[in-house]
């Protein structure tokens, strides 16, 4: 199919051979190395069915989906060479082919039968469909979206509002791909009506070159784009002409794409492919067989810098990466990572799989089901969460198609999962605390206020992401994600240790009187007058970082005074002072909900420096104060 371009390892960008012999073995072998396998076919066909030649016939039908004939070819190979002595027995990858191409025509019991030599454990396709029924997370709903051509159209992408970007092999004035005898691959636009995509558009001829160009996606305010693009071969100087793929950045200045460059981390010696953005912008994901990669292809992501510099791939590891291929990465507003994979266990082909992010690290990918997924190839998936509709592309019904979906809430069984509410530092059950379970668009749908037991308990549905909050007066709230397995065993820990502000912060202190207060240098004000001077100025500005850091905090300001005077005007003295504190808060941008003011006058004195009692200046001064105590 086309998207074999953007499939498999490397391309060739050869256009023939010249071999003294035209119909020669060795000419087979050639275009089979050049993976030129239509051609190849045609030629092993016509040769006696040695090994090497049904290993490569077979092959060739299996890489162009041709999986009839290349059944027909493997069940020969596996009669007569696979009880051969171990000197010249079968590759163990040909075991994984075979399997693949029976799972690509339905058959799962003789499928299962090789996968479970090559996998060396028992591989059971009909009990994992039945599962996967039970526990995926949605069921879709599919509709083919009629391109107006083509021979393969794939990888729809939002470009502008109603405008999207997608790969085609329609050009037929572009050389053709040995692979399969396709054209070439251009990017091309239009405008989606229902299921049509009309005013169809290739981009400017500074992206669409000579080469193949695909899965392009954009920036949100569209002014950048990322794309894949084979590079170029010097066949005089390349000893091995194998094209790979790099990614290529364009802006769009004045209405016009420009500064189109290869990212600094592709290369002629390997491929990226497959670009995605997170939803800040601020990571790139993709797809590359380079150097560490665990299969032939493998998830990496790369950090974007604020200067618009580049750090190093990091490969996403075992839990996401397989020995064979994982590719179109995708990753949504609610931080989910779509991926098409043939090493995970699937229904054939390549099948899209979704990880949640938690705490900072994918979990166990998910087969999405076969509501969405084949027997043959699923890719290019695209999703708007919170709509529940988005794209994928498929070669289901014989060429690449691309199709939108809708999808729902499966109803799963629903797992019951317990957890605890500690003190950090004391191990103190903290009874009281409100935990509150979110979902993964972060709508809370769940909550309970734990006992004398401190424990909390509720219903969650398996392959989901959650988030779950513990919130208690004087403490800092503190959020945890998790997800439930297959079986809604939770897999993370979800006990919750609430750390005190008073343990977390040096200048927050509890009083004699058990209230938590945050303890700043002592604020002065001049006689008379309730202004915040440039002395007390820096002091409050610490409290408004303090604030900042902890935007649930909440506190109250109160002013006091001395004995001194009469007690009405002490009362409407301190109240000034107070609401003058709290105005000056906000000035530096604290929601006034956060604070509250208050006024106590000479009512609560520190000492017994009361009313109709002589005291010494320095014990009148220990009561004109502000204090911060914090009220939640």
């Amino acid at each position: 199919m086309k998207k074999h371009t953007y499939i498999f390892a490397s391309l060739l960008l050869v256009s023939g051979i010249i071999l003294a012999q035209k119909g020669s073995i060795k000419r087979a072998h050639k275009l089979f190395e050049m993976r030129a396998y239509s051609q190849a076919a045609e030629i092993y066909e016509t040769k006696p069915h040695t090994k090497a030649v049904l290993q490569n016939l077979a092959d060739s039908y299996y890489y162009n989906y041709n999986f009839e004939n290349a059944i027909k070819n493997y069940k020969e190979l596996f009669n007569k060479y696979e009880d051969s002595t171990n000197d010249d027995s079968i590759n163990k990858e040909y075991y994984f082919n075979y399997g693949q191409a029976l799972k690509g025509v339905g058959n799962y019991t003789l499928a299962d039968k090789f996968l479970s030599v090559y996998y060396n454990s028992e591989v059971n396709t009909k009990a994992f469909v039945e599962k996967s029924n039970k526990t995926t997370p949605h069921l879709f709903d599919l509709k083919s979206i009629d391109t107006q051509d083509s021979n393969g159209d794939f990888g729809l992408t939002f470009y502008n509002e109603n405008i999207f970007a997608f790969t085609s092999a329609r050009n037929t004035d572009r050389p053709k791909y040995l692979w399969n005898e396709s054209p070439y691959l251009d990017l091309y636009f239009g405008i989606l009506n229902g299921s049509v995509l009309d005013s169809i558009k290739p981009f400017p001829d500074v992206i669409n070159t000579a080469s193949h160009e695909s899965n392009a996606i954009f920036t949100k305010d569209g002014k950048t784009m990322y794309f894949n693009r084979t590079n170029t071969i010097d066949k005089k100087i390349e000893k091995n002409p194998t094209g790979h793929i790099k990614i290529y950045k364009a802006e769009l200045v004045n209405g016009n794409w420009v500064n189109v460059k290869a990212l600094p981390f592709t290369s002629n010696e390997y491929s990226t492919e497959h670009p995605a953005l997170s939803k800040d912008e601020k990571i790139l994901y993709f797809a590359s067989d380079m150097p560490g990669t665990i299969g032939s292809f493998d998830i990496y992501k790369v950090n974007i810098n604020e200067d618009g510099s580049y750090g190093e791939p990091e490969n996403l590891g075992t839990t996401i990466n397989t020995e064979k291929r994982e590719q179109f990465p995708f990753i949504s507003d609610y931080n989910v990572l779509y991926f098409s994979s043939i090493g995970h266990e699937g229904f054939g082909g390549l099948d899209i799989f979704r990880s949640n992010l938690v705490n900072g690290i994918f979990d166990k990918p998910v087969n999405l089901g076969i509501s969405i997924n084949s027997s043959l190839d699923d890719f290019a998936y695209t999703i708007k969460e919170e709509d529940n509709e988005g794209f994928l592309s498929s070669n289901k019904s014989g060429n690449d198609k691309i199709y939108s979906f809708k999808r729902e809430e499966n109803r799963l069984t629903k797992h019951q999962f317990e957890g605890l509410v500690l003190d950090k530092v004391s191990k103190k059950l903290l009874e009281g605390t409100l935990v509150t379970l979110y979902d993964e668009s972060n709508k809370a749908i769940q909550d309970t206020l734990v006992g004398k037991e401190a424990k909390y308990s509720f219903l969650v549905e398996p392959n989901k992401k959650y988030t779950i909050k513990g919130t208690r007066k004087t403490y800092i709230p503190r959020k945890l994600e998790f997800s439930a397995d297959i079986d809604g065993n939770v897999i993370n820990s979800v006990d919750l240790s609430l750390e005190s502000f008073a343990d977390a912060e040096k200048n927050i202190r509890i009083n004699d009187k058990g209230v938590m207060q945050v303890d700043l240098e002592k604020i002065y004000f001049e006689f008379d007058k309730e202004n915040i001077n440039e002395g007390a100025a820096l002091i409050l500005d610490g409290l408004v970082d303090l604030m900042n850091k902890y935007p649930s905090m909440v506190i109250e300001i109160s002013a006091h005074t001395d004995a001194r005077g009469f007690f009405t005007y002490n009362m409407e003295l301190s109240e000034r002072r107070a609401a003058s504190t709290l105005e000056y808060l906000v000035e530096k941008g604290i929601d006034r909900k956060r604070l509250k003011s208050i006024g106590y006058g000479e009512t609560k004195p520190l000492n017994k420096c009361v009313r109709d009692r002589t005291c010494l200046d320095a014990e009148y001064e220990v009561n004109r104060r502000c204090e911060f105590t914090i009220l939640n």
